[in-house]
């Protein structure tokens, strides 16, 4: 039986890289980057959106984190705060990864139950991870150990995410193709789109 799981899409931040334009509504072949990323955690049981509130087919939940701004960090949880029924585990995705899909999610989800049960017992999840080893903001993680290590509230506003994890195993997941790209500047999204 596949253990359900819950997703967090982070997509709250500045857009600094591109004049402060919301990613979110921002469109690849015709798509918003939210649309992309609704599809990638299709299988969630449960989505909860950190960002503006925006007309979207999908039931989910928007949420701002207070500050706003926090960083990824404070979406995450603030993400995971407002889910009604956390799941064992938690997705979470930036809204700027339109090349992640649902089998990139699902590659995830297996690689963190694998080692979380199989020969890598003790995991507390995995990581996508682009040619180069470093990780991506995809990634999907116990929730309970999540609960463990998070910061006190007045700490998550600017908590850098390599803190969050770093004393947590997660397994790597190496990306296919272009999974790993984002959209950090207009040259991202003209790259992207072709």
């Amino acid at each position: 039986m596949m253990t359900p799981w819950s997703a967090v899409v982070l997509a709250g931040g500045r857009g600094a890289g591109l004049g402060g334009v919301d990613k979110a509504s921002i469109e690849v072949r015709g798509r918003t980057l939210l649309a992309w990323a609704l599809d990638a955690v299709v299988d969630a049981r449960e989505v909860v959106v950190v960002g503006e509130a925006v007309p979207t087919d999908r039931p989910v939940t928007f949420v701002r984190e207070d500050p706003a701004y926090g960083g990824p960090v404070a979406g995450l949880l603030t993400g995971v705060d407002a889910l009604l029924h956390p799941a064992a585990y938690v997705a979470v995705l930036a809204v700027d990864m339109p090349r992640v899909d649902a089998h990139t999610l699902r590659r995830l989800t297996d690689a963190a139950r694998g080692a979380a049960e199989g020969p890598a017992a003790g995991a507390d999840g995995a990581v996508l991870i682009d040619p180069d080893g470093r990780r991506q903001l995809a990634l999907v993680l116990r929730t309970e150990r999540l609960a463990q290590v998070r910061p006190g509230r007045e700490e998550q506003h600017g908590h850098p995410l390599h803190r969050l994890l770093a004393p947590l195993r997660l397994v790597d997941v190496p990306a296919r193709g272009d999974e790993h790209r984002d959209v950090d500047s207009w040259a991202d999204l003209r790259d992207l789109a072709e």
